[in-house]
């Protein structure tokens, strides 16, 4: 069995913080305590299970929980993805990024969801870091409270060049399966853009 070729980059995310979340509308008990983490994948999510891709050959990736910041969670988590040159070459191509809050009881609810378009991953040189913001929207696809902040860097292979890729080559590159981040040292950023 020969080894698929490694992609040709690498994006990386730092899942940094989110603003103003709301709770669910349940009203069970513990329904006021969030404990947000976020998931997400590059492949479309299924209609019918937004926790689930429509693909069997997907990385779910998923933060930590953040049991003390309420309705202003901080993460910091770093994750590196690697794309191929496919990726960028479909407009349509985008990273699908769920909110999710841990319930002790009913386990983990939805808050909300945002993708990031692949026009917002290449315009940047690469090599250079980019600050982003995204509201979040309802099952439906309407605007909901709550933005997610987070930070992109595309790298080409050549820079990162005795870096292996969490996961590339091995035998269970094409398993549907959760990665955990990195915790990485959150820094004071500018806002750059809102996606609305």
């Amino acid at each position: 069995m020969s080894k698929q070729n490694p992609p040709p980059f690498i994006l990386e995310i730092t899942v940094l913080s989110a603003e103003g979340l709301e709770t669910t509308s349940s009203s069970t008990l513990f329904s006021r305590r969030i404990r947000p983490f976020i998931t997400f994948t590059t492949v479309p999510p299924s209609p019918f299970s937004p926790n689930k891709s429509n693909n069997k050959k997907c990385h779910v990736y998923k933060t930590r929980v953040d049991d003390k910041g309420g309705i202003n969670p901080t993460w910091g988590d770093k994750f590196r993805v690697p794309l191929d040159t496919a990726f960028f070459a479909n407009r349509f191509s985008a990273i699908y990024l769920h909110l999710f809050t841990k319930r002790l009881v009913v386990g983990q609810v939805q808050l909300g969801w945002f993708h990031i378009p692949v026009y917002d991953m290449g315009s940047p040189p690469v090599g250079s870091v980019r600050y982003l913001s995204y509201r979040l929207r309802a099952r439906d696809g309407s605007r909901c409270r709550g933005i997610v902040n987070l930070s992109i860097k595309l790298e080409t292979l050549a820079s990162v060049a005795g870096q292996r890729v969490p996961g590339w080559g091995s035998p269970m590159v094409d398993m549907c399966r959760t990665v955990i981040g990195i915790p990485a040292t959150l820094f004071r950023h500018i806002q750059v853009r809102v996606s609305e």
